[in-house]
């Protein structure tokens, strides 16, 4: 079988357009962490469990598989300083960064389109990656339109397409 170029499958994968979200959490000494993460997605309605996949060479991995809880706050179109900010290594990423205590007293955004508050239900191999599969304790919706990451950039939806159920 065939191995895929790296390079190549980084460029096409650049066209799927992902959400934009900050995901935080405490670890049991009362410090907070936090990364910038486009690899988030729903999982499964029953239970409700989402998934988020942090790169294993990342200084908050540890903490994140360790902590139980984690918040995944989806960032507003208007956010793209926040998801740089988190998105960098080695910086203090809370600082000048408009956070409060929200769902389990973890750290989120006040102005985040919406937040998923879970609690750790497993920890998976994902290769260079963990992936984190959450179940889904408590949700907040805002009204803000997402910030979303397409084509190397971030952007927001160009339109929006509300789809109605048949039978």
């Amino acid at each position: 079988m065939p191995t895929v170029d790296q390079a190549e499958f980084t460029r096409t994968m650049a066209h799927v357009p992902t959400p934009v979200t900050v995901v935080t959490t405490v670890d049991a000494a009362g410090r907070r962490w936090g990364f910038t993460a486009s690899s988030f997605s729903s999982l499964s309605l029953d239970p409700p469990l989402v998934l988020v996949c942090p790169a294993k060479t990342a200084s908050c991995h540890d903490a994140f598989v360790s902590a139980g809880q984690f918040l995944v706050n989806v960032l507003a179109a208007g956010q793209k300083e926040i998801a740089g900010a988190f998105a960098r290594s080695g910086a203090d990423k809370f600082a000048g960064t408009p956070m409060e205590p929200c769902e389990f007293g973890l750290p989120g955004l006040a102005a985040a389109t919406a937040r998923i508050a879970c609690t750790l239900h497993e920890v998976l191999d994902g290769g260079d990656h963990s992936i984190l599969v959450g179940r889904v304790e408590s949700v907040f919706l805002g009204g803000a339109e997402p910030l979303v990451y397409h084509n190397r950039r971030f952007t927001k939806p160009r339109t929006s397409v509300t789809l109605a159920a048949t039978s």
